[in-house]
């Protein structure tokens, strides 16, 4: 029998030593730091525009919220030198946008952008651009990477991670004490979720500023760095989570939790721990940001408890599983089953709403990342519960065996094996309940007790040995679900996603613009149109193709073509589009138009040596 337990052991370690490999290089393999979650949804000037005077300053526009760093922005020259630039600020005072003012006197070239700031919900978000003035130029200005110091943002994800297992394991262990009435073996358990999320935590804070800043792990020694995150949301939300937790370290290791009065105060204490802990999340994360914050802080705060207590509670009874001095008896397995369920459904209905929420549609559930994330998530949790059904069967097997006949399997009394160091019987909630239902005479006696702990002979000891398979099972997925959660922490909601797709598609979309202008040079079969195509239509290069239809509607040859544009408003122009003949139609592919807005577009048609016209017509340039 000892021999069957230790192989069992021995294979349930191996199997959570391979889960952890895998645990580790999905960490440094498969996470390349959280992704942006406010979406750039607008530049003044805009990417690629060429300018006929310098600007006085850069605009950024975001989908939500952003905060603002003191070196939010760096411009560089066509020499690859750093341009004098003023503080950054928000434009007009408005939070979504980031601003700074650039010198006088800026020359001709291309100018590169790199900026970064941070979304409302904690992430970093950085991105580069490039403008000219005057015409563009070649630079030695590369376009900065995007990404952050992989090396911080590795370990702040190595960070979060270990604080969501400190929160479940820490929550969860709680629970299991309070509600299922089953303390022993599992204090140690919840002593260590306290120090895992304690420590993660101090990590947290420490690593919050390079990783903001996109700087190297040794930035967590930098004074001013640390003093900016402390000023911020997210390090307020991390010192009030150490509060916390240094709070509840003053209470004893085995605060009493039996008799009603006593046991009715601390579960309340313990509620108000647990809800307090999970607002620390919710305050700075996808919650905190988007539409309908009050209801998703709600739903973020439930789910993650309901998290915590299911996958921290089936933690909690697989430890307890393994400690042969001290049996679970089968009314606590229940006990936890039945919380189970009441999480799975929180689950259920607070996911389906953070789904929606973060989707914001069917298609993005499979073409961004935040969507294939959280199908496998999905997926994960659909095999949990099937472990959890599996366990339920093991449970409903052990109370049918000892439910004698004609006494209903509710009412049967299960007696509680305590070591003798223990002192005298617990009088929680399971021993209440053991007493309750029937005299402890009627369970199997201490004689019956098999070797490792559990009550009844071989088929107790069958009992234990496939309950503790199948929890492990949950376990080790539940470890997993723990993992892709965290990835859809750092993952940017297919809502932002598409949104900031679109709004890059927008700008960058090729386009193209056509104008029919009628014209009339007054002879007979002088008269026609003239079809202007522009390509893309926008600020910037754009390719100019000119067709002339003759009265009958068909192309015709014509000696010369002219094309000029003229912004009236800013006295800009008039601007040569210089097109040349190509055997039947005129094309350019050297036309600049430096602003938006409503151009005048004059094209002169020559039909013979003494016979042309000139005529205009408006066209918007965006």
């Amino acid at each position: 029998m000892n021999e069957s337990r230790q192989r069992e052991r021995r294979t349930g370690a191996r199997a959570l030593a391979l889960l952890g490999s895998v645990l580790v290089l999905v960490l440094f393999g498969g996470v390349n730091g959280a992704s942006a979650h406010a979406a750039l949804t607008g530049t003044d000037p805009q990417e690629g525009s060429v300018l006929k005077s310098a600007p006085r300053q850069v605009t950024l526009t975001f989908s939500e919220s952003i905060g603002l760093f003191d070196d939010s922005f760096r411009v560089l020259d066509p020499e690859n030198r750093r341009v004098r630039t003023g503080e950054p600020e928000h434009a007009d005072g408005r939070a979504d946008t980031a601003g700074v003012t650039l010198p006088r006197g800026l020359g001709t070239g291309t100018y590169t952008v790199a900026w970064r700031v941070v979304s409302a919900d904690s992430h970093p978000v950085s991105g580069a651009f490039t403008f000219s003035v005057g015409k563009p130029s070649a630079t030695r200005a590369p376009l900065p990477p995007t990404a952050g110091d992989p090396a911080s943002s590795a370990l702040y994800d190595i960070a979060r991670y270990a604080a969501y297992s400190g929160l479940a394991l820490l929550i969860g262990a709680v629970t299991f004490v309070l509600v299922c009435g089953f303390p022993g073996s599992v204090r140690r358990l919840l002593v260590t979720g306290w120090w895992i999320l304690l420590g993660s935590t101090l990590a947290l804070l420490l690593l919050r500023g390079p990783y903001e800043r996109g700087t190297g792990p040794s930035g967590v020694f930098d004074p001013e760095s640390l003093s900016d995150t402390l000023a911020g949301r997210p390090g307020i939300v991390l010192v009030a989570r150490l509060a916390l937790l240094a709070a509840v370290a003053f209470v004893p290791p085995r605060v009493p939790v039996r008799g009603r009065g006593a046991g009715r105060v601390v579960l309340v204490l313990g509620a108000l721990f647990s809800l307090a802990l999970a607002v620390t999340w919710a305050a700075a994360e996808h919650a905190s940001a988007g539409i309908q914050v009050p209801a998703a802080m709600v739903s973020s705060v439930l789910h993650l408890l309901a998290m915590a207590v299911w996958l921290g509670g089936l933690a909690a009874l697989l430890a307890a599983l393994h400690r042969p001095a001290e049996p679970v008896p089968p009314v606590v397995v229940t006990r936890f089953s039945r919380l189970a369920l009441t999480s799975v459904a929180v689950l259920a209905v607070t996911g389906v709403y953070q789904s929606w929420r973060g989707l914001g549609s069917w298609d993005a559930l499979t073409s961004t990342s935040y969507g294939r994330l959280l199908v496998v998530k999905v997926v994960l949790v659909a095999l949990l519960l099937a472990g959890a059904a599996f366990s339920r069967r093991w449970t409903t097997r052990a109370a049918t065996a000892r439910t004698p006949a004609g006494v209903p399997a509710g009412r049967v009394a299960v007696p509680v094996a305590v070591p003798a160091s223990d002192g005298p019987a617990p009088e929680g909630p399971a021993s209440e309940e053991s007493a309750s239902e029937g005299p402890a005479s009627e369970g199997p006696t201490g004689d019956e007790t098999s070797g490792d702990g559990a009550k009844g002979g071989p088929g107790d000891t069958e009992y234990h040995r496939g309950l503790r398979r199948s929890v492990l099972a949950e376990v080790t997925i539940g470890i997993l679900v723990l993992v892709i959660t965290t990835m859809l922490t750092g993952t940017q909601p297919g809502r932002a996603a598409t949104e900031s797709a679109d709004a890059v598609a927008a700008v960058r979309r090729v386009t193209s613009r056509t104008t029919l202008v009628p014209f009339d040079v007054g002879t007979p079969g002088g008269h026609g149109k003239v079809q202007i195509e522009l390509t893309p239509g926008q600020v910037g290069e754009n390719s100019v193709q000119v067709v002339v239809f003759g009265p009958d509607g068909g192309l015709v040859t014509v000696p010369e073509v002219r094309l000029t544009f003229t912004q009236e408003s800013q006295k800009v122009g008039p601007i040569d589009a210089e097109v040349t003949d190509k055997g039947g139609y005129w094309t350019s592919d050297g036309l600049t138009l430096p602003l938006p807005g409503t151009w005048t577009m004059k094209v002169t048609v020559r039909t013979s040596d003494i016979d042309e016209v000139t005529v205009s017509k408006k066209v918007t340039i965006d």
